[in-house]
């Protein structure tokens, strides 16, 4: 199944405006991520290549292409029997995270552990990507994670009693991988290829706050703000990503120097809400529910997206997107029925 939908010509001044909150011409369109099954379905060829990308990016009405590091986390395969399996595209195959416990439970897993070195991160796809873009195409750097990583490498539940009985086994393990992704952004910061930072990293559910905000003071914000200084010296935009409500930590996510906030998923944010008590801090990206992208119809989703366009686009500051990512099982037409209406209602 072939797009027919018509294609924005690219325009990233325009969507670096409005994640700056600015005027801008049009409501841009943004994910963190579309699965490969999409992209394919999408153009009607499968994507392996760069060149892939990029036709998929510009097709689809994008005005960047997102590019993450090369980057092995687990080079001594550590994990190898903890159930962790890659797609086709070297995607992380979907799974439950660890609940019990993980790799690294004390000191001496730690050392044992083989952690990427800073001269094993490739970061030639952004420089390999910048020469196939056509013009008004831009560049995302983006990579994530520090906190989750974190907890993960652990088990939540062995990271939640560490929090008491073994605090310095997570700050050394935290500082290990934050140190490593701050790197990566210091790299992007400073490369003329890349245009944009994008840090993801999950921090709440629909009903709350994964941890305390005192806890996330200890592991999540001081890495956050790290990114955001790189992002403010260098000039370039930086977006959030953490699904679920963010109410309780608001003011000290907007300290850290982020611009865009993504994706506020409906189930636990109100677009309009956040748009009244934050557009003057943060650009809004998302609010597109992917249960409805995933079930609905396309009349329905037009509907949300007029809906969303009218609570958070006027005066620049929002762009359309899904409430996650587009992931393999939402319906092809909810997908180009999201893009068509984002074109219509936000301007071409």
């Amino acid at each position: 199944m072939a797009d027919t939908t018509p294609h924005r010509t690219p325009d990233f001044d325009s969507f670096r405006a409005t994640l700056r909150r600015q005027p801008a011409q049009r409501i841009p369109v943004a994910e963190l991520g579309v699965h490969p099954s999409i992209k394919a379905a999408f153009l009607g060829h499968a994507v392996s290549t760069l060149e892939h990308e990029v036709e998929f990016s510009y097709r689809a009405g994008y005005d960047y292409v997102k590019i993450q590091p090369a980057v092995d986390f687990d080079p001594g395969r550590a994990n190898s029997g903890a159930g962790v399996s890659y797609n086709p595209d070297g995607s992380v195959f979907r799974r439950w995270a660890s609940e019990g416990t993980g790799v690294i439970t004390t000191m001496g897993d730690l050392e044992r552990f083989r952690f990427p070195r800073a001269d094993e991160i490739d970061y030639s796809r952004a420089e390999r990507i910048r020469r196939l873009l056509p013009d008004g195409m831009g560049v995302i750097g983006q990579y994530g994670d520090i906190f989750t990583m974190t907890w993960e490498m652990m088990g939540f539940e062995a990271f939640s009693i560490a929090v008491h009985d073994q605090p310095a086994l997570i700050e050394a393990l935290n500082h290990r991988v934050g140190e490593l992704v701050v790197g990566m952004f210091e790299v992007f910061a400073a490369s003329d290829a890349v245009d944009a930072l994008w840090y993801s990293d999950d921090i709440a559910y629909t009903e709350g706050l994964m941890v305390s905000p005192a806890i996330l003071d200890l592991y999540f914000f001081p890495w956050l703000r790290a990114i955001g200084d790189l992002a403010r010296a260098s000039g370039k935009p930086l977006i959030y990503h953490s699904d679920g409500v963010l109410y309780r930590v608001m003011d000290r996510i907007a300290g850290c120097g982020v611009d865009a906030l993504h994706p506020i998923e409906p189930k636990a944010m109100d677009l309009a809400e956040v748009k009244a008590r934050f557009g003057d801090r943060f650009s809004l990206i998302g609010g597109v529910d992917v249960d409805l992208l995933a079930r609905g119809t396309p009349e329905a989703v037009r509907d949300v997206v007029r809906q969303n366009i009218k609570a958070a686009g006027v005066g620049g500051g929002y762009c359309v997107g899904s409430g996650n990512s587009i992931p393999e099982y939402v319906k092809m037409e909810n997908y180009l029925a999201m893009l068509s209406a984002a074109f219509e209602f936000g301007g071409r």
